[in-house]
């Protein structure tokens, strides 16, 4: 009977500590996409994101009820216990699921392997009411910094999602470099790609897919984008993740998963 009770005050304790992660996660998502959604071009594709992060958010959130409140297995009739069950074992496998691909986003986020190149990539983002998004500019800065560290080294800015004013990422993201006395001659564009798989097929025409590169992009997207080079056949890519804002992780690493698990579906 000790036994019991001691394993019920551990599974109400686990239980909160997970509610309040979820619903720290659905506070996330909840504040940062809606604005999002309202201030880029591409409204349709981040709304579809929105609603599947909102989909895993509801699975985080039925599993950490479960582990609470024992949600499934409450009932005395034996089949409605059968029945959930099932449920909870339905539950928990998509939960693995999304904890599996969270674990990829934040441990990619954190291998930095770069090194000597003669190109670096640097990954665009959605432009928000025409301006570049913080996390843009923390790619900027890091890929300035990698510049310095290497001055014979040139960078293929990429991102081909105009703005209502014609202007891509790719153009905002040499302006800015420009501005802060990067040399336009080591700025290579591809402007013309509106998804990161794009971005390595029309880079593969810039540079030989077997050369070295350096992948320069936030910590949430190295994952992603380090699988979509190498599908495009780019065999020797490094890591330089850029740093992404701390309040907003939450919803970029479930934009991350949502993603991930749409490439591996298709």
């Amino acid at each position: 009977m000790k036994t019991g009770n001691r394993n019920s005050r551990a599974g109400r304790i686990i239980g909160d500590i997970l509610l309040a992660l979820a619903v720290l996660l659905i506070a996330d998502v909840a504040f940062v996409m809606p604005a999002r959604i309202n201030a880029v071009v591409l409204k349709a594709d981040y709304r579809k994101v929105f609603i599947y992060e909102i989909v895993l958010c509801a699975v985080l959130l039925v599993f950490a009820l479960d582990v609470r409140f024992n949600l499934f297995t409450r009932w005395k009739n034996a089949i409605l216990r059968a029945v959930g069950r099932l449920l909870r074992a339905v539950v928990v496998l998509m939960c693995a699921v999304i904890v599996f691909f969270c674990g990829k986003v934040i441990v990619g986020g954190v291998i930095n392997t770069a090194d000597r190149a003669d190109y670096a990539i640097v990954l665009g983002l959605a432009l928000e009411n025409g301006e570049p998004a913080p996390d843009l500019l923390a790619r900027l800065d890091t890929a300035r910094e990698y510049l310095n560290k290497y001055p014979e080294a040139r960078l293929i800015l990429t991102g081909g999602n105009a703005d209502e004013s014609g202007r891509t990422e790719a153009d905002v993201m040499r302006d800015i470099l420009t501005e802060r006395g990067v040399p336009q001659e080591r700025l290579i564009l591809e402007d013309r790609a509106q998804t990161t798989r794009e971005n390595f097929r029309n880079i593969a025409g810039i540079v030989s897919a077997g050369e070295p590169v350096v992948m320069i992009s936030s910590d949430y997207h190295m994952d992603r984008a380090v699988r979509n080079a190498a599908e495009s056949g780019f065999t020797r890519v490094m890591r330089l993740p850029a740093p992404s804002g701390f309040l907003a992780y939450g919803a970029n690493m479930l934009s991350e998963v949502v993603l991930n698990l749409n490439d591996l579906v298709r």
